[in-house]
């Protein structure tokens, strides 16, 4: 068993080498893209440096190994070190089996960075490992909902998000993020009421930024901690949901 339902304010890496084999259902997240990012307010993320790509390889490799046997990752990614990313997918054994495209209606680079285009787009790639099966078959484009950045510098939203963990995560499941940022990942897992999240996040403040998001989102429902679900609680109402598609089982 593994706690659920917790971040971690800790490198990935060594969190995970304290993870069990085959002992997450789903891997969802939005590593640094080793582009030297910087947004308009001059918010950065850690290990985000091109010259600084050591890490990849051990922390794909330790997802691989924590991934359940036959599961999913959904993996945001930099188009522009894309051969990095490939290389160490690769090596940790994922198999590479689609790509998505989320198109938006404004350019994320800003009036100096046009240079050559306007960027209207945000991809990942959907690994596997193993032969899993989706629980949905998603479309390979979709549309991206701005959120303000409010919280981090590259916040996704939390309701594509959502699509993907139900697309290709059992119910009563724990999707891990590694790089949790300010925590879109578990609350978009909160949200559901089915799923459950674990993460780790390097950065203090991020960690800071994310615990605070999860607080006040369980406080709305009237409740002081975020407790560990299974599919043997009453946590999960819709039985007819359950029985429709596969579930995790504790």
């Amino acid at each position: 068993m593994i706690n659920r339902n917790m971040i971690y304010n800790n490198d990935c890496i060594i969190g995970m080498a304290n993870l069990p084999d085959n002992s997450v259902q789903m891997i969802l997240t939005d590593p640094p893209y080793l582009v030297n990012y910087k947004d308009r307010a001059g918010r950065s993320v850690a290990n985000d440096m091109a010259s600084n790509s050591n890490w990849l390889t051990p922390a794909f490799s330790e997802m691989y190994r924590v991934l359940d046997n036959n599961s999913y990752a959904v993996v945001f990614y930099g188009w522009n070190e894309v051969d990095k990313f490939m290389n160490a997918w690769r090596k940790a054994g994922f198999r590479i089996i689609g790509h998505f495209i989320f198109y938006k209606k404004y350019a994320s680079n800003g009036r100096k960075d046009k240079k050559h285009m306007e960027y209207r787009h945000e991809c990942a790639y959907l690994l596997a490992k193993g032969y899993p099966q989706p629980f949905e078959v998603l479309p390979s484009v979709m549309g991206w909902n701005y959120t303000g950045n409010k919280y981090h510098p590259t916040q996704k939203p939390i309701d594509l998000l959502l699509k993907l963990i139900n697309a290709f995560c059992p119910i009563g499941g724990v999707v891990l993020d590694p790089f949790m940022g300010s925590a879109s990942t578990a609350m978009a897992c909160i949200k559901s009421n089915i799923f459950n999240y674990l993460g780790y996040e390097l950065d203090n403040n991020y960690f800071s930024i994310a615990m605070n998001r999860i607080n006040a989102k369980m406080a709305n429902k009237n409740q002081n901690n975020y407790l560990p679900q299974s599919t043997n609680n009453s946590h999960f109402q819709n039985r007819q949901q359950l029985n429709q598609r596969g579930h995790y089982a504790n």
